[in-house]
């Protein structure tokens, strides 16, 4: 498995390229603000072929450079219909704290482009493409299409679970943004403890950790399977 990363421009937030190795074909997780140049050149080094963008949640930190990339490939983007308003105008779905401090950020001229070609991601399904076949678990809590991706190959290959900004290295996504839910997020980290110890969560933000680790050092994951049943 090759998975490699481009640091976004604002926020930090990390944009992965995900194939089955060198000179394959790829998909594209959260190519946020900034990294649409970068990453053609990281998967130009790879000899990689990008085949879809995939969309974590609708947040501007992790589209913003979903269409410029959708065009530059000629891909499709996809993304959980519940999260689908924020593609069409995605400063609402930051609230009034981010809202405004993206838009300063982003200056005057700025304007929106909405991808073309979106098409939805259905949670419990699994999206076979690029060689991969990528589970999708609907995750809501930090905005309500929030989804996560799992990569499991066989005995010999590690499983790899693309989180988005359901939960962090000690920590989760923020609730209290439009859309939000403490109650769904700790719902949805029910769900996660299931999977294997050993299972890579690929963040976005920040260093990346393990369902083990997370399991006894996450306050979060520690409430969340205190308050319902796992598995």
């Amino acid at each position: 498995m090759l998975i490699g990363t481009v640091v976004a421009d604002a926020w930090g937030t990390k944009c992965y390229y995900v194939a089955r190795g060198p000179g394959q074909e790829c998909v594209v997780v959260d190519p946020g603000m900034g990294v649409t140049d970068r990453l053609r050149e990281a998967v130009e080094a790879h000899g990689l072929r990008p085949r879809a963008v995939l969309l974590t949640h609708g947040h501007l930190d992790h589209t913003h450079s979903a269409a410029a990339v959708s065009s530059a490939f000629g891909i499709p983007v996809y993304l959980h219909p519940a999260d689908h308003g924020m593609l069409v105008d995605p400063i609402p779905g930051l609230g009034d704290e981010f809202g405004p401090r993206f838009e300063r950020l982003l200056g005057p001229r700025w304007r929106w482009q909405e991808p073309t070609d979106v098409r939805p991601l259905v949670g419990g399904s699994v999206l076979e493409c690029a060689g991969l076949a990528l589970g999708v678990d609907h995750t809501p809590g930090h905005t309500p299409g929030s989804v996560m991706f799992n990569l499991s190959g066989d005995a010999s290959i590690r499983s790899y679970c693309l989180v988005g900004d359901v939960v962090y290295a000690g920590s989760i996504g923020r609730t209290d943004m439009p859309g939000g839910s403490r109650a769904q997020t700790l719902a949805s980290l029910r769900g996660l403890l299931a999977k294997p110890d050993d299972t890579v969560l690929l963040t976005g933000h920040e260093e990346d950790s393990t369902v083990g680790v997370e399991r006894t050092a996450n306050p979060f994951m520690r409430q969340a399977a205190a308050s319902g049943p796992v598995g």
